[in-house]
C-alpha cells in the first residue's frame, strides 16, 4: 500500500507558517538558539484558551489546524504525536511552584498541561474527534515513532486521514541543562555560518511540524513517504543505508537529492562527512539544522522540506550543500541522528 502525504505545516524559527514563500526569506540569527516565529494564534484557537495555553501547545495546535485547513479536512481518523520533552514550559513552571509554595496550595493548571500526550489531546478536543490518539516519547526517534505508527494504521485499513505531528519546545531551563551537558556551543554563532565554524555544540532549536497522511492518491498530494526506518546505534550506517535502499529495489544512484542532519556539531558530523566522502560521494546534499536548530523532533522538518521540494520541484538555495545535477528532485532520502545514538532514514518520492 502507498502512503501519501496530503498536506503539512510547519512552525519553526523561519517563515514556514501560512502561505509564505518557500524558504525564500531567511531568517538570520546570532546565538546559540533559535526561538520558533509565532504566527497570529487567535485565527486558530479561541483568545480565551490562548492565555492558559503555554507555547509548545500553541504551536502544535496551530500548526496542526493549518495542516487540516490546507488537506481540506475537517476531522482526522486518528491523531498521532511524537515529542521528546514535551511541554517543559509547564514541566518547569510546575516544579518551580512545588519548591517556591513548600508543596502546598498548588495551582493545577500547569501540572494537567505538563503532560506529554497534551498537544495531541488539545488537538482531539478542540476538533471533538473521538478516533485513534496516541503520543510517542522516544527521544530522538519519537517522530519516526509516530509515523511509522500511522503507517500501521493505514495498513490495517484502521483510518484513511491521520493526522501525525512532531513538536519540541525550548525553554531557559532545558537550555541551560542541555549547554551544560556539551549539546549546544558555548560561543555565539550565525546560524548561515553553523556549518563554517568547526567546534564542538551546536544551536538548539524548537518547532512544531503536522502531517495529513492518508493512503488514498490524489494530485493534491504533497508527495509519497516511500519508506521510513529507524536504527539505534548501528554498527555500520553505510551498510545499513544500503541495504534501506535494496529493500526498496533502490540503489544511491536512484536518490536525486539526500538531505541529512548536519548540525555544526564536529562530533556529531563526522558520520556525514565519511558518507559524504564513500556512498554520497556522488550525491547532491541538502542541510537543514541551520534553519531550524537542533531539537529531538527536527526531522519532522526535514519531512516537511522534502514533501515540498518534490511537490514544488525547487531546491531553496539556503539548504544546497553539494549540487549535482539537482534539477527538480523526484526522489530524496533523508538521513538523520540524534546524539549519534537514534538514527532514521526517510525516503520520499514524487507522486
Amino acid at each position: 500500500m502507498k502512503i501519501y502525504i496530503r498536506s503539512s505545516s510547519c512552525i519553526s524559527p523561519q517563515n514556514t507558517f501560512g502561505n509564505e514563500g518557500f524558504l525564500t526569506d531567511i531568517v538570520e540569527y546570532t546565538g546559540t538558539r533559535l526561538k520558533a516565529i509565532e504566527p497570529d494564534y487567535k485565527e486558530f484557537i479561541d483568545p480565551k484558551q490562548i492565555r492558559r495555553m503555554s507555547h509548545v501547545i500553541k504551536m502544535g495546535v496551530a500548526a496542526a489546524k493549518d495542516c487540516l485547513n490546507q488537506g481540506k479536512k475537517e476531522m482526522p481518523d486518528a491523531i498521532i504525536t511524537g515529542t521528546a520533552f514535551g511541554c517543559l514550559e509547564d514541566t518547569v513552571t510546575f516544579l518551580t511552584r512545588i519548591v517556591e509554595q513548600d508543596e502546598e496550595l498548588l495551582p493545577p493548571t500547569a501540572f494537567i498541561q505538563s503532560t506529554h500526550n497534551t498537544v495531541a489531546a488539545q488537538v482531539a478536543l478542540m476538533l471533538k474527534c473521538h478516533g485513534y490518539n496516541n503520543t510517542f516519547v522516544h527521544k530522538g526517534i519519537s517522530f519516526e515513532s509516530a509515523l511509522l505508527d500511522a503507517i500501521m494504521l493505514l495498513n490495517e485499513q484502521e483510518a484513511d486521514n491521520i493526522l501525525v505531528g512532531g513538536t519540541d519546545e525550548m525553554v531557559d531551563a532545558s537550555f541551560k541543562v542541555l549547554t551544560r551537558l556539551g549539546l549546544y556551543k558555548r560561543q555565539s554563532v550565525s546560524n548561515l555560518q553553523l556549518y563554517t565554524e568547526e567546534s564542538r555544540g551546536t544551536i538548539g532549536g524548537e518547532g512544531a511540524v503536522f502531517f495529513l497522511l492518508t493512503d488514498k492518491a490524489s494530485p493534491d498530494n504533497l508527495a509519497e513517504l516511500s519508506a521510513i526506518k529507524t536504527l539505534y546505534k548501528p554498527k555500520n550506517i553505510e551498510e545499513s543505508i544500503i541495504a534501506f535502499l535494496t529493500e526498496n529495489s533502490l540503489k544511491i544512484n536512484d536518490i536525486d537529492l539526500v538531505i541529512t542532519g548536519r548540525n555544526g556539531d564536529t562530533r556529531n558530523d563526522e558520520v556525514y562527512k565519511n558518507l559524504g566522502n564513500t556512498l554520497f560521494r556522488s550525491s547532491s546534499l541538502a542541510n537543514y539544522k541551520h534553519l531550524c536548530g537542533e531539537y529531538s523532533t527536527s526531522s519532522s522538518f526535514a519531512l516537511w522540506l522534502a514533501a515540498n521540494i518534490v511537490k514544488k520541484g525547487v531546491v531553496p538555495e539556503a539548504v544546497i550543500e553539494k549540487e549535482v545535477n539537482l534539477t527538480a528532485p523526484k526522489r530524496i532520502l533523508i538521513y538523520n541522528h540524534y546524539q549519534n545514538k537514534y538514527h532514521s532514514l526517510m525516503l520520499i518520492s514524487a507522486i
